[in-house]
């Protein structure tokens, strides 16, 4: 670490450290499109799906933090599309969860798949201090995001 990057401001830093990790999605969400015509809204949402399913519309609108109507339609989408499928409550047949099918899984599997070969290509170009210096970062990102429901 270099003496003046000890002495940047926490804003400096939090300016710095947001455009990096805007950029770095940005480019993770275009691996993720070199396959598909999802869109980043419905890739989130069939991760929310898949790692919280079955779960209904109106608890998923609150994890994706968008209006009920605007859920009701990317799960359209993704349920046409074979991804997701719908069941209604038998309790209550007013409520309706949904779920990531065999097909959804598997599309999951083939995104994550090319994103993480691209940022294990990028990381293979650091030196092993470089490296060991982004394994502590990903450890304080982790602690940051502690308690956010995003």
């Amino acid at each position: 670490m270099r003496i003046s990057d000890a002495l940047i401001s926490e804003a400096d830093l939090a300016s710095r450290l947001r455009l990096a990790v805007t950029r770095l999605a940005r480019r993770l969400r275009q691996q993720a499109a070199a396959e598909s015509e999802v869109s980043p809204s419905q890739l989130s949402t069939l991760a929310s799906v898949d790692r919280l399913g079955p779960i209904t519309l109106g608890d998923l609108a609150a994890v994706e933090r968008v209006q009920p109507p605007t859920m009701t339609r990317i799960v359209g989408v993704l349920e046409e599309a074979g991804l997701v499928s719908r069941a209604v409550d038998e309790r209550d047949r007013r409520v309706a969860h949904v779920q990531t099918t065999v097909a959804g899984r598997r599309f999951l599997e083939r995104s994550r798949g090319r994103k993480d070969a691209y940022l294990s290509s990028r990381v293979r170009t650091l030196d092993p201090d470089d490296r060991a210096v982004l394994a502590r970062a990903a450890v304080i990102l982790e602690h940051l995001l502690e308690g956010d429901s995003l």
